[in-house]
């Protein structure tokens, strides 16, 4: 039987969303927030000439850990505009801090203490973006001066003073997009990082599309071929919402006690562990750390204008399409699915909770029992998860480089704008409800003035 909130919710309506005032408000933010990061893409570095990147992106296909960040940040990094590190250096430092904080028992004090602790581990992660950043954004000047192409330099005029404006423009342009991030998250529709990442990709989407129509004008791919891939797309993107929205539901039991004259408890509710719990993380990771030995011959080539030797050969046995690249990728997905998951849900903590608070497991007795039940079906679920991302991520990679797919219809950026999606869309729907629910309770208390 339907619960009340899910009643409530097969009720919205397009008339319930034309009166949820306070949600447009926040709709409306939102797209003039992500307007603005969008407008900052085409916003360039000083003394860069773009066309000499764009001329190395054109002939590397998009392809590398450059084409991912890339394609993460919309374009902007090949086009070297002040939104060129996107919300990346941010992210990175909040897995750090995030990962850290189950290591150090500092950290895992701190966020142990609730509102507070959370605002500290929040001041460390923005304290730790900005030296990611100025990290990266440093090499990338360095990379850029070491760079040419048919239209010349790069950099119109390399030294010192243009590895300083171009550390201030990026990593400017990072804490910028960190900061409406969080405005997103507190004054929009929530999910603020996600959504800038989101909005980057899905900006290439068309660009994508015609590349893909044009291989298919070109003669490179049939018409049968293209409709083939169209159809897998749609089926990959079903089967990620299928796996997403799947949860494995443990019944928790909370026994009856008494207060004075009056009974309490002896309620049942569950706790859903979902099959993927460690999200896109593992291919992000996964995808970096295979890609950089690829990135770094290609730098050293283009600087030395030679054969880089050793660097080479791995870069070329762990290029896109190769059976030990492939092999490595799907090794080093499943490592950090169980990794990940072990760091972002802990069995004995949880167990420790329920037994605090009197809720069991039926059949299973409260305590190292509980903790080792959760940990055997979290395996479980994991060994499954990280499956599911191996399959999803594996099967774009062999269309990428056996086909000349357009980058964008990898598996990590299909997952990213699905995940996105069904969050923003339960978002609205969370929004759409407290609406209701005022509207009830304001009724209610019309009618009880009435009597």
């Amino acid at each position: 039987m339907a619960s009340a909130a899910e009643q409530l919710a097969s009720n919205l309506s397009l008339g319930t969303f034309s009166k949820a005032t306070e949600l447009k408000q926040r709709i409306w933010f939102t797209l003039g927030a992500l307007l603005v990061y969008r407008i900052g893409t085409y916003i360039p570095v000083p003394g860069v000439d773009a066309s000499v990147l764009g001329e190395m992106f054109n002939a590397r296909g998009g392809g590398g850990i450059l084409g991912m960040f890339d394609m993460f940040s919309g374009g902007a990094l090949s086009r070297m505009t002040v939104f060129a590190l996107n919300i990346m250096p941010y992210i990175s430092a909040s897995i750090i801090i995030q990962l850290m904080s189950a290591a150090v028992p500092a950290l895992e004090t701190l966020k142990k203490e609730g509102e507070q602790g959370r605002k500290r581990l929040n001041q460390y992660t923005r304290y730790l973006t900005v030296f990611i950043a100025m990290f990266q954004s440093y090499g990338i000047a360095v990379g850029l001066e070491g760079m040419h192409g048919s239209f010349g330099p790069a950099v119109i005029d390399p030294g010192m003073f243009f590895r300083l404006s171009c550390v201030v423009s990026l990593v400017g342009g990072t804490m910028f997009l960190m900061w409406i991030g969080e405005q997103i998250t507190a004054r929009g529709i929530g999910n603020g990082t996600s959504l800038i990442i989101f909005s980057g990709i899905v900006a290439n989407v068309p660009h994508a599309l015609a590349s893909l129509f044009q291989l298919e004008t070109s003669g490179a791919l049939s018409p049968i071929f293209i409709l083939a891939f169209l159809v897998i797309a749609v089926a990959v993107i079903a089967f990620i919402v299928f796996v997403e929205r799947a949860q494995r539901r443990i019944v928790i039991q909370y026994p009856k006690r008494q207060v004075g004259q009056r009974m309490f408890g002896g309620d049942s509710t569950h706790m859903p562990l979902k099959i993927n719990t460690s999200g896109v993380i593992p291919p992000i990771f996964a995808s970096s750390i295979l890609l950089i030995p690829a990135t770094i011959a290609g730098f050293s080539n283009r600087a030395g204008g030679g054969d880089t030797g050793w660097l080479g050969t791995i870069a070329n046995a762990l290029g896109h399409g190769q059976p030990l690249y492939m092999a490595v990728y799907a090794a080093m997905i499943i490592f950090f699915s169980y990794f990940y998951t072990a760091v972002v849900f802990n069995p004995q903590e949880t167990a420790d909770n329920l037994k605090k608070y009197g809720g069991f497991i039926p059949g299973i007795r409260p305590g190292t029992n509980t903790a080792d039940y959760f940990d055997y079906v979290l395996t479980r679920l994991t060994t499954v998860g990280a499956l599911y991302l191996c399959v999803v991520c594996l099967l774009p990679e062999i269309l990428i480089s056996n086909y000349g797919v357009p980058f964008y219809f990898g598996g990590t950026s299909i997952m990213i704008v699905v995940s996105v999606t069904m969050d923003t869309v339960t978002q609205i729907q969370s929004h759409l409800l407290a609406h209701q629910y005022e509207g009830l309770i304001k009724k209610a208390r019309v009618k009880g003035r009435g009597r």
